[in-house]
């Protein structure tokens, strides 16, 4: 791809610097802009505000200032300035503490607490509890509930507010949740399983409830400003793989000189991290009379809203597809986890550290698959896109079938070379797949009732997980795939390959609109006339405050 620093000027040539001196001052493009629209006067080929808007993100994004000239600087300082003249056009079109929200809880405690959650877990039910993989795969179902919830958690923030504040409150309670569940797993020896389980239940909890806030911010940002929807979409991506990659880089040092147990109160930090944010994040307090009745008309509005938007076709049916696309895709990862960290030949017997690295790879490959969306794939329709990632998502589960076979011995590739290579084919096809769905997600929720129905649909997506959970789990032990045998192993990774070819056949459900048009049907873009204005104004102000301000 050419650099935009190295184009030619559009002028031709620039004035010399005397010209400049000697030439008067004159009115600059907006102020000119003001007097005219001031005056009423209609001005031949203007843009509307939202043209003006594209074109100063995609000049960001694309490595120059807006209305700046694209010969300036050089290429690789233009390219190494790039991310934070992006990150400065997202602060000031839609405020620094909603940039800094979203990269607390989607980095830090989604990005880097889920990669530590992940490895740390996994080695703390095989070597603390000593349990089967098909049991484990069964325990993580319980995992996902919370994230089933989270309608259940957007409509506590949306018309549940705390001593005058909607997003604080939660985000307190879900910190002190998370700091305190794992504070209890690395404190407390010979924890029963069951008790184990609701800690493990909790933390989840609390990283749902604080991104189900965040989401909330972000799905009204998307109504707001269409154009901004895939930057927003990647600033999460971006923080979440960038704390992943820290995650799992550290992960596998931390379970192997702290153990499984200690390590995972490191899990505290993070969740400490979003009770911070809750003091931190700008929130105007409201004051409301009859609250209670206030709430049960809102609950009521937001359900009969949810029950009429999913109704529409061009709502249920993307919707529908996502969770086929989750839920067919089986999880077979406890299995797995087992049988490449089994010590006895011919098994790969991966040390910790060893996991660890091939995860944080992965992290680097996951944001590589956030950046060729973000700067090639953005532009291209919902339902082109989706096919072709899903048909290179199945083809990926191949690479894993020829793992658990050891073909890749017969071709003379190393296990630590290939498993490498499978993490980060795997990361950046996964990444590039679910970008689009959460693109997808955040153009179908109505406005009024943003936080809410963004939740339904992560619900619906969280289901299919939960689906695919226990799939994975019932085909692990339906072929008898033990702590020490894993004959079987290939079977179920081949069942899961050729589940995901099947999603293909219901790619007709998604839309074949860009991914910039607006989904929602057109009687629901007003939000109700009952709506609380000084509510509205609040979650406007929440989201487009700024620090310069």
């Amino acid at each position: 791809m050419s650099d935009p620093s190295l184009a030619p000027l559009a002028s031709g040539h620039s004035p010399s610097s005397s010209a400049r001196r000697a030439a008067p001052r004159s009115r600059t493009r907006q102020e000119t802009i003001k007097e005219e629209g001031s005056r009423g006067i209609p001005r031949v080929g203007a843009k509307n505000p939202r043209t003006m808007l594209e074109e100063d993100a995609e000049g960001l994004v694309g490595g120059r200032e807006p209305n700046s000239r694209p010969g300036r600087g050089g290429g690789l300082w233009a390219a190494a300035m790039e991310p934070v003249r992006w990150v400065r056009m997202l602060c000031r079109e839609l405020g620094a503490t909603f940039v800094a929200g979203v990269v607390l809880v989607h980095g830090f405690s989604h990005g880097f607490a889920g990669s530590f959650f992940r490895v740390a877990s996994d080695y703390y039910w095989k070597d603390v509890q000593r349990v089967q993989p098909a049991t484990v795969q069964f325990l993580s179902v319980f995992f996902y509930v919370p994230w089933v919830l989270k309608p259940l958690w957007g409509v506590l923030t949306d018309v549940f507010p705390v001593r005058g504040y909607r997003r604080r409150p939660y985000f307190l309670f879900s910190g002190m949740l998370g700091t305190a569940s794992a504070a209890t797993l690395a404190m407390v020896t010979a924890l029963p399983v069951s008790s184990a389980v609701f800690c493990f239940v909790g933390i989840s909890t609390a990283v749902a409830m604080a991104d189900v806030t965040i989401d909330a911010c972000i799905a009204k940002n998307s109504i707001d400003k269409p154009a901004l929807a895939p930057d927003m979409q990647s600033l999460c991506a971006f923080s979440s793989s960038l704390g992943a990659l820290i995650g799992y880089a550290t992960s596998g040092m931390f379970v192997h000189h702290l153990g499984a147990q200690g390590a995972l109160g490191v899990m505290a930090l993070p969740h400490a991290t979003v009770v911070f944010l809750g003091f931190f994040i700008y929130e105007l307090k409201t004051y409301q009379h009859n609250v209670k009745e206030k709430v049960l008309n809102k609950v009521s509005g937001s359900v009969k809203g949810m029950i009429r938007t999913i109704k529409y076709p061009v709502v249920w049916k993307p919707s529908l597809y996502m969770f086929l696309s989750m839920a067919l895709s089986i999880s077979t990862h406890e299995g797995q986890f087992y049988w490449y960290t089994n010590k006895t030949p011919p098994n790969p017997g991966f040390s910790q550290e060893f996991v660890g690295l091939v995860h944080a790879v992965g992290a680097v490959a996951s944001m590589v698959g956030v950046l060729i969306y973000h700067k090639c794939l953005k532009d291209y329709p919902f339902r082109s896109l989706l096919f072709y990632a899903q048909l290179l998502y199945g083809v990926s589960g191949a690479l894993d079938l020829t793992f658990v076979l050891r073909w890749n011995l017969a071709l003379g590739i190393p296990d630590a070379a290939f498993v490498t290579l499978e993490e980060c084919v795997t990361r950046v096809v996964g990444r590039v797949r679910l970008m689009p769905m959460m693109v997808l997600s955040a153009k179908l929720c109505p406005p009024g009732a943003e936080g809410t129905f963004f939740a339904l649909l992560m619900c619906i997506d969280s289901l299919g997980m939960l689906a695919a959970k226990a799939g994975g789990a019932g085909a692990l032990r339906a072929l008898r795939v033990t702590r020490t045998d894993f004959g079987r192993l290939w079977l179920a990774m081949l069942l899961r390959s050729a589940l995901r070819f099947a999603t293909i056949a219901a790619i007709s459900l998604v839309p074949t609109a860009d991914q910039t048009d607006v989904l929602v049907p057109r009687e629901l873009l007003r939000p109700p006339a009952a709506a609380d204005d000084e509510e509205r104004l609040q979650l406007a102000m929440l989201t487009s405050h700024t620090d310069d301000d």
